[in-house]
This record gives structure tokens, C-alpha cells and sequence, in this order.
């Protein structure tokens, strides 16, 4: 069993309030979407969770389906928690989600109450767990009636297979109603979790105002845009990379020159802060006080370290705003 670092909580401003629940998160979360799976190495992505624990993040973010294969990643956390965390397991936020691919077949994807309640209950027996804190809605199925969606959401909480309910991916006017619907039904919605990052500012047209409006917690994934927001590009891809990988889903024709050019004079300005590339964009989701959190991926211990430093760096003056700004309109 893992003793954790008594200096853990030692810096009280890095859990953060989510909206107007109760819930905190850690400022940075560890998401388990790559390198947690059964094809990666079981005990890196230990050291890469046991190491965030004892730097305060206490938030593990997960889906049904991350691996590869889907559901190994849950498989692989459960171990985690049984061998090293236990103990700890009231300190700690589990998460995970469905909403996408998971199983052959009309039940086995988007947002049936059928999908949502069989995956979570599978969810629980990968992880060996009796509920998690938080359980989303992992994408808007148009197919579905939003009733019967959130319905299901909050049933998980209701039957106490869940504390919390969640939306991701959803767009600002289905986010509005998805609140409606869990407050009606006495379950509300504490948490988004949208993709945000320097190349992906899309929840800046509406959203961020709806989950401000709505006293959502705002937990943004991808705010290194799949690894492109650090130095490991600077130079090519490299063979370890995400978009090395046959399985990474950044690809290598993603990686073109127009946008290694912007990464590169990102790099810069980062270089004159005196932080890493990968922690100034994580520290840059965080400028926004509507942003509770923001979820990291991480292949080694180091990257994480850099990613969870973002929390206490400076400020952002409105000079090195206008420069980035005008980098990424280019």
C-alpha cells in the first residue's frame, strides 16, 4: 500500500471549488484517456498516478472506453486502488463516462438509458468499486430524448451507484437544458468537462457563460492538445509520441508545418515566462476563473510534474494575452 506525502494539502489554493456544489477539485486532474491501458506499461503509469497523489491531485478522470482496449484503463485504475490507494479512496475524485463506443450493438453507444446504466454498473466491477463521484454523460445523443438521458444520469446518483452528475461535450444551449432536466429530477449538474485549449477555444462562444450562469464546475480536457502544446514537437514527432502511435488519436497529418510554426513561437513566450511550453498551456485554460480545473494526459512522471506547476505560475499579463492571440490568428 502507498503512504502518500503528508505535504499533500500543503497548498490549500490548489483544490478549487467546483461552481456552487460542495464537490473541490485539484486544479490539475489526471486523466487516464492514453498511456493506461492494457498495450502500455502498467508500472510508468503507476508512478504517474501514485506521483500525482502525493502532489495533491486527487482527481482521476476516466471513461468506459479508454484503454486500448476499452475498459482496460478502468481495469488498471481498479488495481491501483486496491493496491496502493485504498486507504485513501474518501480523498480521492473518481470520474468516468459513457457516451461513446464501448460494445457491438444499438445499446453499446451514445445515450440510452439501456448504454448508460448497463456501462456504469461494468464500470464499477473494472474498477471494483460500489459507486464513483462523478458519472457524465459523455456526449449529446440526438437520437435519444435528452429526458431519457439525464434520467439516466440521475438515476445512477438516485441509486447511489454515483454522488455526482455531469455533462461532456455538450454544445452551450444543450448544457442549459441538460441543468433543467437534472434539477427537475433532484439530481443537478455540478460539472462540464469540454475540450479546451490555445487550439481549441470553442467553449469561449457561449459556453463558458452558460456554466458560469448555471454554477457548474468546468473541468476542460485536452489542454495540450494531444500533446501538441509541449516541446516534444519542436523537432518532428517523435517514435514515443501520440501521434507515433498507431493507436494515439492525433495523428501525423495534424502535425503540419502552420501548426509547429505557432507551437514554436508559443514556445517563446513560454521560454520568457520561465516555464516549460506544457505548463504555460495548462496555465493559460486555468486564467479563466470560470475553469475549475483543467484534466491532463502524461507518459512520464516529469510531464506531470510540469503540468501540475502550471497551477501556481504567473499571472498572464495582458501583453503576453495580446501576443498569444495574435500567434494563434495567424
Amino acid at each position: 500500500m502507498h503512504e502518500a506525502r503528508p505535504e499533500r494539502y500543503a497548498h490549500p489554493a490548489f483544490q478549487a471549488r467546483c461552481g456552487r456544489s460542495g464537490l473541490h477539485l485539484p486544479r490539475v486532474a489526471l486523466g487516464l484517456w492514453h498511456n493506461f491501458g492494457s498495450v502500455d506499461d502498467y508500472g510508468n503509469a503507476r508512478a504517474i498516478a501514485l506521483r500525482a497523489f502525493d502532489l495533491g491531485v486527487t482527481h482521476f478522470d476516466l471513461a468506459n472506453n479508454y484503454g486500448p482496449v476499452p475498459g482496460s484503463a478502468e481495469e488498471n485504475f481498479g488495481r491501483m486502488l486496491r493496491e496502493d490507494l485504498g486507504a485513501y479512496r474518501d480523498e480521492i475524485i473518481v470520474s468516468t463516462k459513457a457516451g461513446y463506443t464501448m460494445w457491438p450493438g444499438p445499446h453499446g453507444d451514445f445515450g440510452s438509458r439501456k448504454y448508460l446504466l448497463s456501462s456504469l454498473d461494468q464500470s464499477l466491477k473494472r474498477m471494483g468499486l460500489p459507486y464513483v463521484d462523478v458519472f457524465y454523460s459523455h456526449r449529446r445523443d440526438p437520437n435519444t430524448p435528452m429526458e431519457e438521458t439525464l434520467g439516466a444520469v440521475a438515476h445512477a446518483v438516485r441509486s447511489g451507484r454515483a454522488l455526482y452528475a455531469g455533462v461532456s461535450n455538450y454544445g452551450p444551449e444543450d448544457t442549459r437544458r441538460a441543468c433543467a432536466i437534472l434539477r427537475e429530477l433532484g439530481t443537478p449538474c455540478v460539472l462540464h468537462q469540454p475540450k479546451y485549449s490555445l487550439f481549441e477555444r470553442t467553449p469561449e462562444s457561449g459556453l463558458l457563460d452558460v456554466v458560469e450562469k448555471e454554477g457548474l464546475g468546468c473541468a476542460v480536457f485536452s489542454p495540450l492538445a494531444q500533446g501538441m502544446l509541449t516541446d516534444r514537437y519542436l523537432r518532428g514527432i517523435p517514435a514515443d509520441a501520440r501521434a507515433g502511435k498507431a493507436h494515439g488519436y492525433l495523428r501525423p497529418e495534424q502535425v503540419d508545418d502552420a501548426r509547429l510554426g505557432k507551437v514554436r513561437a508559443l514556445a517563446v513566450i513560454a521560454e520568457e515566462r520561465g516555464q516549460p511550453l506544457a505548463s504555460m498551456a495548462v496555465a493559460w485554460v486555468l486564467r479563466d476563473r470560470r475553469v475549475t480545473s483543467a484534466i491532463i494526459g502524461a507518459s512520464k512522471v516529469a510531464q506531470l510534474e510540469q503540468c501540475v506547476a502550471a497551477a501556481s505560475s504567473a499571472p498572464f499579463t495582458s501583453e503576453e494575452l495580446r501576443r498569444i492571440d495574435a500567434i494563434l490568428a495567424t
